[in-house]
């Protein structure tokens, strides 16, 4: 009889420690926690030592940004959540971009300098709330995976709702920037000319794994139960498609930014990006001594002078 109760036990012992291994990797890396209401004169700022001296200058984007004309809009994804945004259109007929924050951010914090680079060079935009994120509904972040496909549907949105013969430009921010990486893996309409990706990562796990090493943690232990942790609880595969497999179907034009002082996702991943992209035309820009998405902040002129030359045709 004991011969069976101990196999029995430590089986049992065995699935518990399992599951619940996984279920701690969900609820910290993919699960998105009860949003806080905010008060209508806050505005959250990234946390960190490398943003604090853009603070000021985050501040004075969001409040021109909160004071400029807008139209709220909202679209129901493929599976169902309601997804939110904010159109601003600068002049009828002009390019529009939509435009997708990173992990745990905002739109209209991440966004708020690429809204200023926007008015600056005419462009009308879209700023969107992903999914869990924001005004927007959902409880599980899946690094680009799901997000992708809300990225088609904001373009079928601007196409059928706005501008049937808009000029479109896809672009994201670190997760973001995968967003949109994945989504230029799709059969796209002609409408949409060009993706742009700033500090964006190869693949969930290879930032998730990165990640975990910096905290000290065994990545290559780990990672297989955060994955299993988001098919069993948050019902998707964080492997099913990345940024790097999806830029080796691309034929969109796309232009990369990276800063090489990222010590969050290494500038070296946009350069695989880069080298993997199909895309008859593409570029790389290194901004010299910016952290994670601090691009733009970092050097606006240089931002300026490669994104003008890149699109401007359109």
């Amino acid at each position: 009889m004991l011969y069976w109760i101990i196999p029995s036990s430590v089986l049992l012992f065995a699935v518990i420690f399992t599951l619940t291994v996984m279920y701690i990797c969900f609820l910290r890396i993919f699960h998105a926690p009860r949003k806080r209401p905010r008060t209508a004169a806050e505005i959250p700022l990234p946390q960190g030592k490398m943003y604090e001296p853009h603070h000021e200058q985050i501040k004075k984007w969001v409040r021109e940004l909160r004071e400029t004309e807008h139209t709220d809009v909202c679209i129901t994804s493929f599976d169902g959540l309601r997804l939110c945004g904010k159109y601003y259109e600068q002049k009828k007929g002009a390019p529009i971009e939509i435009m997708f924050h990173g992990y745990k951010g905002s739109a209209e914090r991440d966004m708020c300098g690429g809204m200023y680079r926007c008015f600056s060079i005419g462009h009308n935009a879209l700023i969107v709330d992903q999914r869990a994120h924001g005004g927007s509904e959902g409880k599980v972040i899946t690094f680009g995976v799901k997000e992708y496909r809300d990225c088609l549907s904001w373009i079928d949105f601007v196409i059928k709702n706005i501008d049937k013969d808009a000029q479109i430009i896809i672009t994201g921010i670190s997760m973001g920037a995968a967003t949109v990486m994945n989504a230029a893996s799709a059969q796209l309409p002609q409408n949409v000319v060009g993706a742009l990706a700033d500090c964006g990562y190869t693949s969930a796990k290879d930032v998730i794994k990165k990640v975990m090493t910096d905290m000290g943690l065994p990545a290559n232990l780990l990672y297989p139960f955060a994955r299993l942790g988001a098919i069993v609880f948050g019902g998707f595969d964080p492997d099913e498609i990345s940024p790097i497999s999806s830029m080796k179907k691309c034929k969109i034009p796309v232009i990369f930014f990276h800063g090489d002082r990222d010590d969050f996702v290494p500038c070296s991943m946009s350069r695989e990006n880069f080298n993997a992209c199909a895309s008859e035309r593409k570029k790389f820009v290194i901004i010299h001594g910016a952290g994670h998405g601090l691009c733009f902040p970092t050097d606006k002129e240089l931002y300026f002078k490669e994104l003008n030359s890149f699109f401007g045709d359109n």
